[in-house]
């Protein structure tokens, strides 16, 4: 397994139980064949430019280990989900 990093912006409107159901959903996407080692919800922050006519996301950041199925998997339901307006995930080299 290989250590990753994922960071995802959810839209500002979403209510917090939906933040907290989408960041569950991810986790258990990692959590199957993989470990999540570190996970922050960094909160609401403005973004550096405009994004779907947002200002403003709230920033999450994973780091986890797993093979490179779960990460393209983790990838794939990142891209289809409504509230994600962006992602970003890098192979972690420390």
């Amino acid at each position: 397994m290989r250590k990753y990093e994922v960071m995802y912006i959810i839209r500002p409107d979403v209510e917090q139980e939906s933040v907290q159901a989408i960041t569950d959903k991810f986790q258990g996407i990692i959590s199957n064949g993989g470990e999540v080692t570190k996970h922050d919800v960094m909160g609401k922050r403005r973004l550096a430019y405009e994004i779907e006519k947002f200002r403003d996301g709230i920033y999450v950041l994973v780091q986890f280990n797993a093979t490179p199925e779960v990460v393209s998997e983790l990838d794939r339901v990142m891209k289809i989900t409504d509230e994600v307006v962006r992602s970003m995930i890098v192979k972690d080299v420390s």
